[in-house]
């Protein structure tokens, strides 16, 4: 009677394929796990200080200079009126910020390393510019803040007081997007237990207009997608794995954090929005510069090429 088995050198040989099969596969494997969880967790986030940010009668006014040190601004913003609304764990001004645990060094989407983030809203990103071609910049130099919530994000907090409204009915076809952007959370899904990166554990959610505010978390691709007429421009980012042209208001996001999401400020730095005015009987396209930060409105969909940067579904 003749008994068959695996010899221990096919056995050895087998566990190594596995092995091997398990090192390739594993890696990515977990990178889609962690992709699903984080966009669950962006989602239920966004979906909560949306929830939030609504049940509050203005999103401007907690705090001004007359009341004080611009320093206390964004964490009287904080303690006074989004902890009513939210439920928020601890609170750090901006001299503490890693003790709400946000990381001591941050990765943008172009593989940048950021070592923490400015302590003032005018060095973030450079919103103060003194001198601009169509006008000059002058805000309230809040400092940041940070808290942690029930859920364990981290998040920074910059501040503006004196944002506007919405002014694209009027006349007027430009306006800054650093006046209409009332507060830019920066937040970290896990504190900084890493990866630390933007598009992955860290993001943006942005507040604009003091009342019936628009609340925006666009999650860009990696890299801009070309430069097109707006008419066209949809087009280019539905070819890029189905994703969407941001609107207006996402735009001003973007260009808020822009450091972060990689923009580009190189030559005609121009970006498309999907939003759009009709004027006269002439439709035209929302665009911003991304060097200034200047939102306009009076380019016609079939004219200029600008660049494309495209937002996830």
């Amino acid at each position: 009677m003749n008994k068959q088995g695996f010899t221990m050198a096919e056995i050895l040989l087998s566990l190594t394929i596995i092995g091997v099969v398990a090192a390739i596969t594993l890696p990515s494997l977990t990178g889609n796990i962690n992709e699903r969880t984080w966009n669950t967790q962006r989602k239920a986030l966004y979906a909560r200080f949306s929830q939030a940010i609504a049940l509050m009668p203005s999103i401007n006014g907690y705090g001004t200079l007359e009341e004080g040190d611009p320093n206390n601004i964004a964490e009287t913003f904080i303690t006074a009126g989004l902890a009513k609304v939210l439920k928020i764990n601890n609170i750090c001004n901006h001299e503490h910020l890693t003790d709400c645990g946000i990381p001591s060094k941050i990765t943008t989407t172009g593989n940048s390393v950021y070592n923490g983030f400015p302590e003032t809203l005018g060095a973030y990103n450079s919103l103060y510019l003194s001198t601009s071609v169509e006008g000059t910049i002058s805000l309230i130099d809040s400092k940041t803040a940070a808290f942690e919530t029930q859920n364990g994000e981290s998040i920074v907090v910059f501040y503006n007081p004196q944002c506007r409204y919405d002014n694209s009915n009027s006349t007027t076809t430009n306006m800054f997007a650093q006046y209409m952007i009332c507060a830019n959370f920066v937040f970290d899904l896990n504190g900084n237990k890493g990866p630390n990166t933007f598009g992955k554990d860290m993001g943006a959610i942005t507040v604009l207009y003091p009342t019936d505010s628009s609340v925006v978390m666009p999650i860009p691709t990696p890299k801009d997608a070309g430069r097109a007429q707006h008419i066209n421009a949809a087009k280019l980012c539905k070819s890029e794995n189905n994703e969407r042209l941001p609107n207006k208001e996402e735009l001003a996001s973007l260009f808020i954090n822009k450091d972060f999401w990689n923009l580009t400020t190189d030559g005609e730095p121009v970006y498309w929005s999907s939003s759009l005015i009709t004027r006269n009987g002439t439709t035209y396209a929302w665009d911003i510069r991304s060097d200034s930060g200047l939102l306009r409105s009076y380019v016609p969909r079939n004219s200029n090429s600008y660049v494309v940067r495209c937002v996830k579904r």
